[in-house]
């Protein structure tokens, strides 16, 4: 049975050393994660993404438009910052990975959002996602549990690739085993994990109606690698 912690227990529950380069990919809240990472961590923080986000997801940090990395250390100061590119209508642009494994070496955190899911609880990456730093620690892949035991097609960011990693056809019901098959494919999210960078995975929104298959997603995963850190949050 999984242990259930609250938001507020992520980073304990995590480990987080006193310096990450978080990757967040998947499905299910990464943006709530994010920013639960920039709260709880310490020191000087940037907090970004290598894809696109909503131009109000601030969750009311400083923004940063950086011209040189100096900005952006200098920004990130014994704080939290959101650091985007530039904002084109209702979209904020993200960063280059490379610019974050350059700030890595000026700031104690990034965390980076790395991939996209459409609002989806679960997705499968294209062949050009996600896009994961290099120098990235820890790459936190996260499913939220309202995915499973729903229609793969109605839940799922690219359902079609969703189901040929796990084996099945889109209209089936996502499984404990369809979701552990697509998370730890090769093809799935391990796909861009760095030499060296710790695999987490998240089930996020758990709550009483999803707590028997988000249990049964973890007995999977642990089945298949028992070294494998599972962290369930509830979505109390």
């Amino acid at each position: 049975m999984a242990e259930l912690i609250s938001l507020d227990r992520f980073v304990d529950v995590l480990q987080a050393a006193r310096r990450e380069h978080i990757a967040l990919i998947g499905g299910g809240g990464k943006t709530t994660l994010l920013h639960a990472l920039g709260s709880q961590l310490g020191g000087s923080r940037v907090l970004t993404t290598t894809t696109v986000m909503g131009h109000d997801q601030h969750g009311d940090l400083p923004v940063v438009f950086p011209t040189t990395d100096g900005d952006v250390a200098r920004a990130a100061r014994n704080r939290a910052v959101i650091v985007w590119r530039r904002i084109e209508g209702k979209k904020a642009k993200g960063v280059a990975r490379e610019d974050c494994d350059r700030w890595f070496d000026l700031v104690d955190h990034v965390v980076v959002e790395a991939d996209g899911a459409r609002q989806r609880p679960f997705k499968a990456p294209a062949p050009y996602e996600p896009v994961v730093p290099a120098t990235a620690t820890l790459l936190v892949s996260v499913i939220g549990a309202d995915a499973l035991g729903r229609v793969i097609a109605d839940q799922c960011h690219r359902p079609l690739r969703v189901a040929a990693l796990a084996g099945c056809t889109p209209y089936e019901r996502l499984s404990a085993t369809h979701a552990a098959s697509v998370l730890l494919h090769h093809r799935g999210a391990l796909r861009a994990k760095p030499a060296g960078a710790r695999l987490v995975v998240v089930i996020n929104k758990v709550d009483d109606t999803s707590r028997r298959s988000v249990d049964e997603l973890v007995d999977v995963l642990h089945g298949r690698d028992r070294a494998l850190q599972v962290i369930a949050i509830s979505r109390r």
